[in-house]
């Protein structure tokens, strides 16, 4: 008889054993304020474009792909890779950084929307791999924009791949946080309503879906305002004082 092991624990073993590395060895000789942050976007790099690829790839492996369709063994897999990034950074946050409850709560509720899909309906896989390559192809830019960010006052190549990045990845994350995000969820909300998973989807679950990832992007969207206007106010501040010069 056939078995099949569960890969969860064996992805979770890999980036557990990336963050120590990265906190101990990688960033040994950075501030201990930054040296949690540093050691989360090792592991985040570690998830983020590996999880857009191998997304993609399970999605256009499966010929009867849609958003009642069952899940995959790829797409299982898949589903498995990020629910061991986020338990690790789940972890993260808890010791680092406990009070920090928005990122908690963020991680605990795309955990749910990830381990539900994944152990307890087998359904809509393809709907939530989509949501996680909208929410990760921008992570690249963004741990090096906050890696960079975090060293810029005492390193100036550090300051001067922030002010270079900061454009561009803003740019990038709001196409895609304020306009393809909520397209895709539009036509994922439009389906479920109109009752296409009825008989797989449980309605909690899918509202439950719909309603993490509507607040997730929301936030998202806020974030990345409040730093457009932080960039604007920087850029205008450099510009009065070489007029004043």
């Amino acid at each position: 008889m056939e078995t099949h092991l569960n890969p969860l624990p064996f992805f979770f073993s890999i980036f557990f054993t990336i963050y120590i590395i990265a906190y101990f060895l990688l960033f040994r000789n950075w501030s201990p304020k930054i040296r949690p942050e540093a050691a989360s976007c090792a592991i985040s790099f570690a998830h983020g474009t590996p999880a857009v690829i191998l997304a993609s790839k399970a999605i256009l492996a499966d010929v009867a792909r849609g958003f009642a369709s069952s899940n995959t063994d790829f797409q299982n897999s898949v589903l498995d890779y990020s629910i061991a990034y986020f338990l690790m950074d789940l972890l993260h946050y808890l010791i680092f950084f406990p009070a920090d409850f928005l990122f908690i709560a963020h991680h605990l509720v795309t955990l749910f929307v990830f381990v539900t899909c994944r152990y307890l309906v087998s359904y809509g896989a393809y709907a939530i791999l989509v949501l996680l390559i909208l929410a990760e192809v921008t992570s690249f830019c963004q741990n090096a924009w906050t890696l960079a960010r975090a060293r810029r006052a005492d390193v100036e190549f550090a300051d001067r791949v922030y002010n270079l990045l900061s454009p561009p990845f803003y740019v990038l994350y709001s196409i895609v946080r304020g306009f393809v995000g909520p397209y895709f969820l539009y036509k994922m909300g439009e389906f479920f309503f109109n009752g296409g998973a009825e008989t797989v989807i449980p309605k909690w679950v899918w509202m439950s879906w719909i309603f993490v990832v509507a607040a997730a992007i929301s936030v998202s969207i806020l974030w990345i305002t409040n730093l457009w206007i932080e960039l604007y106010r920087e850029r205008s501040s450099k510009l009065e004082k070489k007029k004043a010069r």
